[in-house]
């Protein structure tokens, strides 16, 4: 999938890991407290921590499908090939479904913490 022999693909996949940093690069904003330190409470890093690496996972999960619809786009009526492509995008998809759950889970369990 990513190797040097396809480097569009490669190029595609460090520039898109590049532009979801850079948007988090300013999302932080801890306030001082007593010796300098954060305000937030560790409940509230945690669940920043989880739902970005569920977002980096989602970010994932839509490159695969994207590189899978183009497989079963180039698959020139090659059944196993078709097969293949479609079987990626199900699993793909259903891992999608998993971590958008996952979110709703960790967000639910913080709202129980917190009450």
């Amino acid at each position: 999938m990513l190797s040097p022999k396809n480097p569009l693909m490669t190029s595609a996949a460090a520039s898109s890991l590049w532009f979801a940093a850079a948007s988090r690069a300013f999302a932080a904003n801890f306030g001082p407290g007593l010796n300098n330190l954060g305000s937030t409470e560790i409940r509230t890093t945690i669940e920043s921590v989880i739902t970005t690496i569920l977002g980096y996972l989602a970010l994932v999960a839509v490159i695969v499908i994207v590189i899978a619809g183009i497989r079963l786009i180039i698959s020139s009526g090659d059944d196993s090939a078709v097969e293949k492509a479609k079987k990626t995008i199900l699993y793909a998809v259903i891992g999608l479904i998993v971590i958008l759950l996952a979110n709703g889970i960790v967000m639910l369990v913080a709202n129980i913490a917190t009450s």
